[in-house]
């Protein structure tokens, strides 16, 4: 058993892959890699087969080994790095989906909304427009299955409407205005998930595109857009990559071919069995020249690293936004012979300047994954002088910058974390999914009506302002939902005399006297003074306060409106509406805007 097993490993085929076959190759190191010492893995292949044939022949009962194998072999690959993986058979191809770029079904998406299915978008061309579903409709059957109740669920939609490509479902929905359900027959094609969010104009010369991932079609999308922004005027551009978890490593090659000129070293990588590999420009690109700014934060990882790690090397562009999450290692897909597939690592990856940016993992999964945590407890989402970067890390752009490695990539321009995306209010709304369900429920009554007003999004985007009756309205939906708005306000004056107290019990003197009433009367100030001083700071909190509910709820309005408008018009619309509320991309965009950075890092027009 163990030798067939062993065989197999052997014979692993390779499917298309984080790592593709075919990917650009440049020069390669020959040099010989260390050989493993054989006869202990020998030893240690033995144990284990010998272990599951102990169990498989004398232990007291029969027992399944599949669950116990892929335990095994989970358990496995968690003692290796954090980024080996092992997928079941059953989970394959859902988890591929977004990397492949399309999957079979119907073309809608939806969400769950007073236990039921709405349908939020229709894809243009796809299945469900061809038959006459429209935004706004209700899913109630699915077959002869009702969708409505305990099955008006994410899982129970995906399994019942996803199917093989020329497949038949019958799908019974609700439509406002009509009273008898209207049954659609839908035969199952292909549907396509883009990974462009949207791109459009910013003004006159500045374009923007929002990547989410590093799919199989990233490269196509973004070349469209590249040529549809060029053709209405695009001199400048603001690559936004924020919480973009990376893809295929070719797809960020073939990216940065995009931006850079030709022969350029894009990435290299190198393992125990792979020997260093280069990467290279071809020179056929849509936008080597003109000013770049490239967003970054927390969430962008792997691919995501290579392309803003490539251009921040050759200084083709400014970074914006915060440290990267630090994904430098490289993962092969292995087939198993039951058609599940293991992940494996085979390399590290290597910007152009020679930057390993994978963050340590020696303290185990648990700390790897606690990192992100563990920067907002020690301030570096808020400033960026908590970051410690030792000179072993150092190392030089092309025109000589100095950029570090070891743990992310470091933007250019540091844009701390946006605290009315953190504040406990909008955490809680975030939580019940509130603002969500509210525009859902005034849409189900009132769709026809805004469309009717603001037949296209450019109507809608100067013509509707939610004013204060509205916003009135949406603090008493949430208020009954459990989340009430003055409670939070008086919460965070509570935090601030918490937080004042525990300023003044940090300070030295106050262990000295005892109490924080002895420190009042003993040390501070007199009387008098004290007064003044307290009424200063109820005034300034006031002021603190007046401005962050300002801020609060200028952020509130603009989330409404751009799901009022990601529901009405297509979800690519979500992001020009929150433009002007999203503090990054105002600094994005200030930075872009700013000739004489760019050409002091040696990018000009």
């Amino acid at each position: 058993m163990k030798k067939t097993l062993y065989t197999l490993l052997c014979l692993l085929l390779l499917c298309g892959s984080l790592w593709p076959q075919n990917a650009r190759q440049g020069k390669k190191n020959d040099s010989e890699q260390p050989e493993f010492p054989r006869n202990h893995a020998a030893l240690v292949e033995n144990k284990m087969g010998a272990l599951l044939q102990m169990i498989r022949y004398a232990y007291v009962e029969d027992v399944d080994m599949a669950p116990i194998v892929e335990k095994g072999i989970t358990g496995i690959l968690e003692q290796l790095d954090p980024h080996s993986a092992y997928i079941p058979a059953k989970d394959l191809e859902r988890t591929n989906e977004p990397l492949v770029g399309n999957f079979d079904g119907i073309g809608v998406s939806f969400q769950i909304y007073e236990d039921s299915v709405v349908v939020i978008d229709v894809i243009s061309g796809g299945p469900a427009e061809k038959v006459g579903m429209q935004p706004g409709d209700r899913i109630v059957t699915i077959d002869t299955l009702q969708a409505t109740g305990k099955n008006a669920t994410i899982n129970f939609v995906f399994t019942h409407l996803r199917g093989k490509k020329g497949t038949k479902v019958e799908v019974g929905i609700k439509r406002k205005g009509k009273e008898d359900l209207i049954l659609f027959e839908i035969i199952r094609d292909k549907i396509p998930l883009h990974s462009v969010d949207t791109y459009f104009m910013v003004d006159k010369r500045i374009g923007y595109i929002r990547l989410d991932r590093f799919s199989r079609t990233s490269a196509e999308e973004v070349a469209a857009a590249l040529t549809d922004l060029k053709k209405q005027g695009m001199r400048n551009l603001i690559l936004d990559l924020r919480g973009n978890t990376g893809g295929y490593l070719d797809i960020a090659v073939d990216l940065a071919d995009q931006f850079l000129p030709k022969d350029r070293l894009v990435v290299y990588m190198q393992g125990k069995a792979q020997p260093r590999e280069e990467y290279r420009t071809t020179g056929k690109g849509l936008f080597t020249e003109g000013r770049m700014v490239v967003m970054i934060d927390e969430n962008s990882a792997s691919a995501s690293e290579i392309l803003s790690g490539t251009l921040q090397d050759w200084d083709r562009a400014i970074l914006v936004g915060r440290r990267s999450f630090g994904k430098g290692l490289v993962q092969r897909p292995f087939n198993m012979p039951d058609k599940s597939n293991v992940r494996l690592t085979i390399a590290r990856y290597y910007t152009p300047s020679g930057r390993c940016i994978q963050k340590p993992y020696k303290d185990g999964m648990e700390a790897y994954y606690k990192d992100l945590m563990n920067r907002y407890r020690h301030g570096e989402m808020v400033n960026p002088d908590s970051i410690h970067l030792p000179d072993s890390l150092r190392y030089h752009t092309a025109g000589n910058r100095v950029v570090y490695g070891g743990g992310g990539i470091m933007p250019d321009v540091f844009v701390p974390a946006d605290t009315q995306r953190a504040s406990d209010y909008y955490i809680a709304l975030r939580s019940k999914n509130l603002l969500n369900k509210f525009v859902l429920g005034i849409l189900d009554g009132e769709r026809e009506s805004y469309l009717k007003r603001y037949p296209e999004f450019k109507a809608f985007d100067k013509g509707f302002e939610i004013d204060d009756s509205f916003m009135e309205k949406f603090y008493a939906y949430a208020g009954e939902k459990g989340v009430p708005h003055t409670n939070f306000k008086a919460a965070q004056a509570q935090k601030f005399l918490q937080d004042m107290l525990k300023e003044m019990q940090a300070d030295s003197m106050l262990s000295e006297v005892g109490t924080y009433g002895e420190y009042m009367e003993k040390v501070l100030w007199d009387e008098a003074r004290m007064k003044e001083y307290l009424r200063r700071k109820a005034v300034q909190e006031d002021e603190n306060q007046r401005m962050y509910a300002e801020a609060s709820d200028k952020f509130l309005r603009a989330q409404i409106k751009a799901l009022l408008a990601s529901n009405l018009y297509g979800a690519k619309y979500y992001y020009q509406v929150t433009k002007d509320v999203d503090e990054a991309f105002q600094r994005a965009l200030r930075v872009i805007e700013d000739k004489a950075l760019f050409e002091k890092n040696g990018i000009h027009d």
